[in-house]
């Protein structure tokens, strides 16, 4: 798996208005909100507890879907995206955490902590361990919402405009004054 972006359906909710958002390939990942952004914003929220869930669970991590007309692209937040990749090349190398401790020169409570994605773990530990399994991370940057300086609350872009978006806090810039 070479990108954590996966496909949300944003469906009307005709009870209690806004919107139900699903994902087709993380089904557990059920959210709503009552604008799109705000919908997408939960969407990537959500898509955020479902992954650290299904690597707590160690379950799997399905690949996600291309993003077909009418879907929004919804990324995983970049820490989880890292742990989750960590978590699959461990899984793919089929070995265990003690394995990959050895091959770190480390402890392995410090793989644990690798592997926990509610654990603040450096970049550089994260890259060294997925070169150890024979990964690369590779860091990539896209506008949010299709349009570079356009808050994604001001207006809710269409499907086919809407960039990839995670579950960061985004705070609003304000104007410098002199």
């Amino acid at each position: 798996m070479d990108h954590f972006v996966y496909p949300a359906t944003l469906t009307p909710d005709a009870d209690d208005s806004g919107f139900v958002v699903t994902f087709v390939d993380i089904p557990e990942a059920i959210t709503q909100g009552d604008t799109v952004p705000e919908a997408l914003q939960q969407a990537a929220d959500c898509l955020d507890e479902a992954m650290v869930g299904r690597i707590h669970r160690r379950a799997d991590i399905p690949a996600a879907s291309p993003v077909e007309a009418g879907q929004y692209a919804v990324a995983v937040p970049a820490h989880t995206a890292a742990k989750a990749a960590l978590y699959l090349a461990l899984r793919q190398a089929q070995l265990t955490q003690v394995e990959l401790a050895a091959r770190l020169h480390c402890d392995e409570k410090e793989v644990r902590r690798l592997l926990d994605p509610r654990h603040a773990s450096k970049l550089s530990r994260m890259e060294a361990a997925l070169a150890v399994l024979g990964q690369q991370f590779v860091v990539s940057v896209q506008p949010v919402s299709g349009t570079a300086g356009h808050d994604m609350h001001e207006a809710a872009p269409s499907p086919a405009e809407q960039s990839p978006i995670s579950g960061a806090k985004r705070r609003r810039r304000r104007p410098v004054r002199a």
